[in-house]
């Protein structure tokens, strides 16, 4: 019985919040007209197109026996409106008064207010992103032929907040507030660009962003349009940020859509010519840049003037190129002609020798035959090649440096950048042929040369015919030595370039494979304490750059950290446990392998007691640094890979031992929600066979029982001595990327953070 009542106040404490009177029903709420509503042919549940304010007295509400998943005509064909859930007069409608007292039961007045208190701050400003975390609740459809709104509510849910919420409202007296809300089953108007440009706006954003854009019909309090563009796109390298295109007039979006159109024909048809990057505004919107220049529709005209200028002097500098190789490629073939003549000359010449010193006659034959004073005459060119041979020399090409008028399609600069291509690759041929006639005349000439020696080794024994007689009836004679083999590269050498993503898992394994073997447990212990909050006082002690205060504080940290961790009493000098913060029967799971190592313990590395002095702790913490120093000379990365650095408003210390990222997008989320909006990255393209740590497992792991997994599944770091390296700066680059000030508030705060990259090589 006393459960019976509890449910009962329960039931009436709701209704008193949502101020509705089962007894006495509004007016309001029992007219219902009818909604005419059409199904459209083919429509996406889970897709939104539009967000609109609508009045909350405009809304008719239908509840329907289904689920939210269910097929929309299955839905609507089964809804009726709310009056009949509130009848329990009407015999035919109890059913479904039970049902609605059900569902009040089930609903909690704190997910009621937190829909309030989202809709309050939707009347304020709509979110960045557009969408918010409970739009999906939200089963707000359109009815064109009665131009009506209504809310469709599964019954068969478990959350009806947004349903009793705007109930609540239409119960108030004021009824003349708005909610913002997705709109569904709607497609995209014509108001600003055609529907199919839509799906155009995509298919440009994807090749530029690598990321499908969501783009939505968001029509503000006083019904005027803005179309959102929200995504996210790459910024540098793999590094990511959030953007939000917001086009506010039939102009704008026009122009936009022929900007995007225009770069994604030149990339798409050209893309050994036309890339373009993209990067964020101060706004939070994107922009399109190719190479360091902004593009902006109004300014295309020029743009495309000044590309199809440069296109014309590349033609005219390629078609320069092309004649000139020519003129190489023909003197090559000539000396290749000169060179074959005396080569077969001198061949035939040896093979005669090898044959007529067979036979007692063929040796006199041969002595009197190549005795002659005649027999290095010298071999003229036109004597030996045959004019059929050589090529006549082509026409000089007419050059084209000269523009015929004021302004170009991007069909003309297609044509002409297409034409370019073809010079480029008919240049690229040339000098392929050019570099294997090359080699093939070194070769030649090498032979030529060894019979020559040949030849006049014979002919240094034809003194007389008795020492030539001499000569040939030796058991061995030289042979005709083979040209060089050598290898001309016509292209140059393609370095496989190291990807985070297909890499660093095998790169992780071989070098935790190296760590295991080399590295003692004192110089991994030492290498972990690098990687906690101790890094700052082990740099400051390493460069001699401490005072004593600074010794201090950092041991009254650490105390006051292990007094709270290791749970120590007011009489405990130390943690009897040690290192063992688990006993090492337990399975624990690493990247979903198991494995019964004990963690690495930075207390227990340091022997952190309640006794423990400044001074002895300042010896530990230089013990430390000598065993970093020793464990890094030990051991060298196994591929060329880059390693990331991100400061905000500061500097790299070389001095410091310095803790790398090889994975620069976790190194910008490290420092991205610190103070400050710069932010430094350095970026070092770190050379195979360099001395440095990765932070594997055995880092952050003992191995005592030989369970712990091979690999690198705990951290991306990397240690580098960047003192001991030459550093070359190979360029600089600027971005800027979008940080949401609160990650999981859907109306948080952003924050345009600049992010200068500096790049070098060794």
């Amino acid at each position: 019985m006393p459960k019976k009542v509890e449910i009962q106040e329960n039931i009436e404490e709701k209704l008193e919040y949502i101020g509705l009177n089962l007894d006495k029903i509004p007016a309001s709420i029992k007219k219902f007209e009818p909604l005419d509503f059409r199904i459209p042919k083919f429509y996406d549940e889970k897709q939104y197109r539009q967000y609109r304010y609508i009045p909350i007295k405009d809304i008719q509400i239908l509840l329907t026996p289904s689920n939210r998943l269910d097929e929309l005509e299955e839905k609507y064909k089964k809804a009726s409106p709310l009056y009949e859930y509130l009848d329990q007069k009407k015999e035919e409608n109890i059913l479904k008064y039970t049902k609605f007292l059900e569902m009040l039961k089930q609903v909690k007045i704190e997910d009621i207010q937190k829909v309030e208190e989202e809709q309050t701050n939707l009347n304020k400003k709509i979110p960045f992103k557009v969408k918010f975390e409970g739009n999906y609740l939200w089963q707000i459809y359109y009815s064109e032929n009665t131009d009506r709104y209504f809310m469709l509510v599964p019954t068969e849910e478990s959350d009806y907040s947004t349903f009793f919420f705007l109930l609540k409202k239409q119960l108030e007296k004021r009824r003349s507030g708005k909610i913002f809300v997705p709109i569904r089953n709607v497609g995209y108007t014509s108001e600003y660009i055609r529907k199919n440009q839509f799906e155009d706006l995509e298919n440009y954003l994807w090749l530029f962003t690598k990321d499908w854009p969501l783009i939505y019909e968001v029509y503000d309090k006083n019904e005027e349009l803005t179309i959102q563009i929200v995504g996210e796109t790459e910024v540098y390298e793999k590094v990511k940020s959030a953007y939000n295109k917001k086009l506010k007039s039939k102009e704008e979006a026009t122009q936009f859509y022929k900007l995007l159109k225009a770069m994604f024909i030149l990339q798409t048809e050209l893309p050994d010519y036309f890339k373009f990057r993209t990067d964020i505004d101060k706004n939070g919107e994107i922009d399109f840049y190719y190479e360091d220049e902004k593009m902006e529709y109004l300014e295309l005209p020029k743009w495309i003037l000044n590309q199809y200028e440069l296109g014309l002097e590349k033609i005219d500098v390629a078609n320069d190129l092309i004649e000139e190789n020519k003129q190489k490629l023909k003197k090559l073939q000539e000396e290749g002609a000169i060179q074959e003549i005396e080569y077969l000359t001198k061949e035939k010449q040896i093979s005669t020798f090898l044959e007529c010193k067979k036979t007692f006659f063929g040796k006199f034959k041969y002595y009197f035959k190549y005795s002659k004073k005649n027999k290095n005459k010298k071999i003229e060119k036109d004597e030996i090649i045959e004019k059929d041979k050589i090529e006549e020399r082509p026409k000089k090409r007419k050059k084209k440096t000269k523009l015929n008028k004021s302004n170009y399609t991007i069909e003309e600069l297609l044509e002409l950048y297409q034409e370019l291509e073809k010079a480029e690759t008919e240049l690229k041929n040339l000098l392929m042929d050019i570099n294997a006639l090359k080699l093939k005349n070194k070769n030649r000439k090498k032979k030529i040369e060894n019979a020559t020696k040949f030849i006049e080794e014979i002919d240094s024994h034809k003194k007389s015919i008795f020492e030539f007689w001499k000569y040939t009836n030796k058991d061995e004679v030289a042979t005709l030595a083979e040209g060089e083999i050598e290898e001309v590269s016509t292209v140059k050498k393609i370095t496989k370039t190291f990807d985070f993503e297909e890499d660093f898992e095998k790169f992780g394994k071989m070098m935790d494979r190296i760590e295991r073997r080399v590295l003692t447990k004192e110089e991994t212990d030492s290498l972990y304490l690098l990687s906690t909050n101790l890094e700052d006082i082990l740099n400051k002690v390493k460069n001699n750059e401490f005072v004593p205060k600074d010794i201090e504080n950092s041991l009254k940290e650490i105390k006051k950290e292990a007094k709270e961790e290791k749970m120590l009493t007011a009489g405990e000098e130390f943690d009897i446990f040690g290192g063992m913060v688990q006993d090492r029967t337990k399975v624990s799971k690493i990247n979903n392998k198991k494995h019964r190592e004990i963690a690495k313990d930075k207390y227990n590395i340091l022997e952190i007691n309640k006794n423990t002095k400044q001074l002895g702790y300042k010896l530990t913490l230089e013990k430390v640094i000598e065993n970093i120093k020793t464990a890094i000379q030990k051991v060298v990365v196994v591929d060329n890979l880059p390693i990331y650095k991100a400061i905000i408003n500061g500097k790299l210390e070389s001095k410091n031992m310095n803790l790398f990222n090889i994975n620069e997008e976790l190194e910008i989320a490290e420092v991205i929600h610190k103070a400050g909006n710069k932010i430094n990255l350095y970026k070092i393209n770190l050379k195979k066979g360099i001395n440095a740590i990765s932070y594997t497992n055995i880092i952050f792991y003992d191995n005592q029982n030989k369970t712990l997994p091979l690999g690198q599944d705990l951290s991306t770091k990397i240690l580098v001595d960047i003192s001991k390296l030459h550093l070359e700066e190979k360029e600089k680059k600027e971005f800027h990327i979008i940080n949401f000030e609160e990650k999981n508030n859907d109306f948080s705060k952003i924050d345009i953070k600049t992010v200068n990259v500096y790049e070098y090589d060794l």
